[in-house]
């Protein structure tokens, strides 16, 4: 019974759960993706999957539309962006651990993002006060204990913006799609998230021209290539007494 739980039982009942639900990225009338993902920040959510996937930059307000079994977000390109996403359609069902379920080609899951021009310099106490700040700033994660965060750091202005998702990759995308909306330039700082470090995310980081990416978590072999070979700076352990140290280690200064 409750009442004979120990005191760290009864919170540990007392923890919310984190919301999950189907949410279709919509573009000209096509759904693009379906992702299970915390339905919150959803137009960051869109506008930050349409930037990183390579749809578009300029992506308007969507269309808000909720069903009996999720939620669709509904936009229209301009011409040019439309005719470049039919040449490359693909359809995607991604589950909360991996951003690239359903692509239906290997060249496509491997594709190569454009190469970091970026020239940032991050000292290296940064490292742990990214770690601080972002961990300082997730509410739902508090709550939950159950959602992945992502944060941008500015030197010498701190954690400018924070997303949470029970998703890394959606996580990541609303928090582009933050920038973008608020006019941010990624290239002036540098990236963090909580989880472990995977190809697509990698991916994700260089499409919105972010030169640091930080992570809490590990990599995987073929998330350090990819960084290497994009010129992304990749930093692991972020705040630990001695965090590792990837690629591109000129950016990390004392």
């Amino acid at each position: 019974m409750l009442d004979n739980a120990s005191p760290r039982d009864r919170d540990l009942r007392r923890n919310a759960l984190p919301e999950e639900m189907a949410v279709a990225l919509s573009f000209d009338g096509s759904v693009q993706a379906v992702m299970m993902a915390t339905p919150g920040d959803l137009e960051d959510f869109i506008a930050g999957f349409a930037l990183t996937e390579g749809i578009t930059r300029r992506c308007p307000e969507p269309e808000i539309v909720a069903h009996g079994d999720g939620i669709d977000l509904r936009v229209w390109l301009d011409p040019a962006d439309g005719h470049r996403l039919a040449r490359r359609r693909r359809t995607m069902a991604g589950p909360v651990g991996c951003g690239l379920c359903g692509i239906d080609s290997l060249s496509e899951a491997l594709r190569r993002p454009p190469r970091v021009e970026a020239d940032l310099s991050l000292p290296v106490t940064d490292l742990r006060r990214a770690e601080a700040a972002l961990r300082r700033a997730q509410p739902l994660r508090d709550r939950t204990g159950a959602v992945h965060g992502a944060g941008f750091w500015q030197p010498g202005r701190g954690l400018l913006l924070v997303r949470e998702d029970v998703g890394r990759h959606n996580a990541l995308d609303k928090l582009a799609g933050a920038l973008v909306r608020s006019g941010i330039a990624a290239s002036g700082g540098a990236v963090i998230v909580t989880s472990r470090v995977s190809v697509d995310l990698v991916q994700k980081t260089a499409m919105i021209g972010a030169s640091v990416l930080l992570s809490l978590g590990s990599p995987t072999t073929l998330a350090v290539a990819t960084a290497d070979a994009a010129g992304l700076t990749l930093v692991t352990g972020a705040g630990s007494v001695a965090p590792n140290l990837h690629t591109h280690t000129h950016r990390i200064i004392d």
